[in-house]
């Protein structure tokens, strides 16, 4: 891999799931909300200004196939003059697959079983049936950096909420946590970018979205 490549990293913005505080996952169609478009709006407008001050290769666009990462990219892109048609998608980029969870209220699912989410860290604490875990997101995640090592340039890579913590942890070298089984990275408000290059994490903007995914 180019070790002077920049990835721009960001999860999409808010969804009507979010808004309603309904679980995710791999789910592949949930709109943004009009909150949700401001924070793509915002993550533009600082990409932009960052790229004005730190000019380098145009970035070749990654998504998700989640039409929520797809929607935040158009928008992101437009600001920055790339071509939203030349986006690359690969299904790897997906969020945790929560299996039969998915589309659930967390209130349903936390009053069947119990605890589901981690306060401090946003993080699930429980593996939902059927769905994966973060060392099968890290493998997958780890699988794409592989298969496209040799790719140069700039890349910007729209995504979800916890497997672009994953994806930052992989490419940060964050310590394996025994628990999580990989090393994931802190959470970030919905509608912050962060740039990795050689390693190295810098915050591009910092959203005023809810808390971290």
């Amino acid at each position: 891999m180019d070790r002077t490549a920049r990835f721009f990293i960001a999860r999409h913005g808010e969804t009507v799931f979010n808004a309603a505080a309904r679980m995710q996952g791999d789910h592949v169609h949930t709109p943004l909300t009009r909150a949700g478009f401001a924070q793509a709006d915002e993550m533009g407008e600082a990409l932009k200004a960052y790229l004005d001050r730190h000019p380098g290769s145009p970035p070749t666009l990654w998504a998700s196939d989640a039409g929520r990462a797809l929607q935040t990219l158009a928008v992101v892109a437009e600001h920055i003059g790339a071509d939203w048609h030349r986006t690359r998608v690969d299904t790897r980029l997906r969020e945790i697959d929560l299996a039969a969870g998915g589309g659930r209220s967390y209130a349903d699912v936390i009053a069947e079983g119990g605890p589901l989410l981690d306060p401090a860290t946003g993080l699930f604490s429980r593996t939902a049936p059927g769905g994966e875990w973060y060392d099968q997101i890290a493998a997958r995640l780890s699988a794409w950096l592989d298969d496209t090592r040799d790719e140069p340039g700039d890349r910007l890579i729209i995504m979800h909420g916890l497997s672009s913590r994953v994806l930052r942890g992989v490419m940060t070298g964050i310590a394996h946590d025994p628990v999580l089984k990989a090393g994931v990275a802190a959470g970030l408000p919905q509608g912050s970018m962060v740039m990795i290059a050689d390693g190295a994490e810098t915050v591009i903007h910092r959203g005023r979205g809810r808390a971290p995914a």
